[in-house]
């Protein structure tokens, strides 16, 4: 009988970016050279996998694949809106953290799981789905574009989650930026992951009034587990 994995869930609170950023890296290298290790029979230890949450002051971060006039900011704008900006080693364009938003960080050995990275984005994408789902709100899926939208059948589609991630060696990190209570407007400054004719939005915007954070986290990381069928 297979063990199902089990997964250390860690709520980091509001945190600054670059601070979750070194920790990300921090336990990715870890497994990464774990597993190395392994290869090389100097070990029988596995690697452990974390599902990291936390929100971040106002921040601005490029991925790999991203164009640096998607900010709209200067350097002094970036200080009046009280933002900072990073280039980071993820996927995708550019995109906005701030307080209200439910960041998700899974620092996960998938050889424990399964080996497909499209997999991986779309049980990440299916967990916010069937979350949204709980509080009465339909999402779904964008033909060539991830994340999770709002309207997505019609002519006023709108993205409530956006995804970001880097695998090496089967070893993520990186994830999902979830819209809870977020300050929307700071999504004006943006080209959001390059996407220039379609809305951003948030669960309170939809829902008129404010969510519990730990109650979407909790029904968030329920979903997880049962996707990736893992313990927790």
């Amino acid at each position: 009988m297979n063990l199902k994995p089990f997964v250390h869930t860690l709520d980091l609170g509001l945190i600054d970016y670059k601070e979750a950023w070194d920790y990300q890296e921090k336990l990715f290298k870890e497994t990464i050279d774990l597993k190395i290790a392994a290869r090389n029979g100097e070990t029988e230890e596995m690697p452990q996998n974390y599902l990291l949450f936390c929100e971040h002051p106002h921040v601005y971060t490029l991925g790999k694949s991203g164009k640096q006039d998607h900010l709209l900011l200067d350097d002094v704008g970036l200080e009046a809106h009280k933002a900072s900006y990073y280039k980071i080693n993820r996927g995708g364009d550019i995109t906005y953290h701030g307080p209200g938003q439910l960041v998700v960080y899974p620092i996960f050995d998938l050889e424990q799981f399964f080996t497909d990275i499209h997999k991986y984005l779309r049980f990440l994408e299916e967990a916010v789905i069937r979350t949204l789902a709980e509080f009465g709100i339909e999402s779904g899926r964008m033909p060539g574009l991830t994340g999770v939208w709002l309207g997505y059948n019609d002519d006023n589609p709108r993205k409530i989650c956006a995804m970001g991630v880097k695998c090496s060696r089967w070893v993520t990190m990186h994830g999902i930026g979830f819209n809870l209570n977020t300050d929307l407007s700071y999504f004006s400054h943006i080209i959001p992951c390059g996407i220039d004719d379609k809305a951003v939005t948030s669960m309170q915007q939809e829902l008129g009034h404010p969510l519990e954070r730990q109650e979407v986290l909790a029904k968030l990381t329920k979903h997880l587990s049962d996707l990736f069928e893992f313990n927790y």
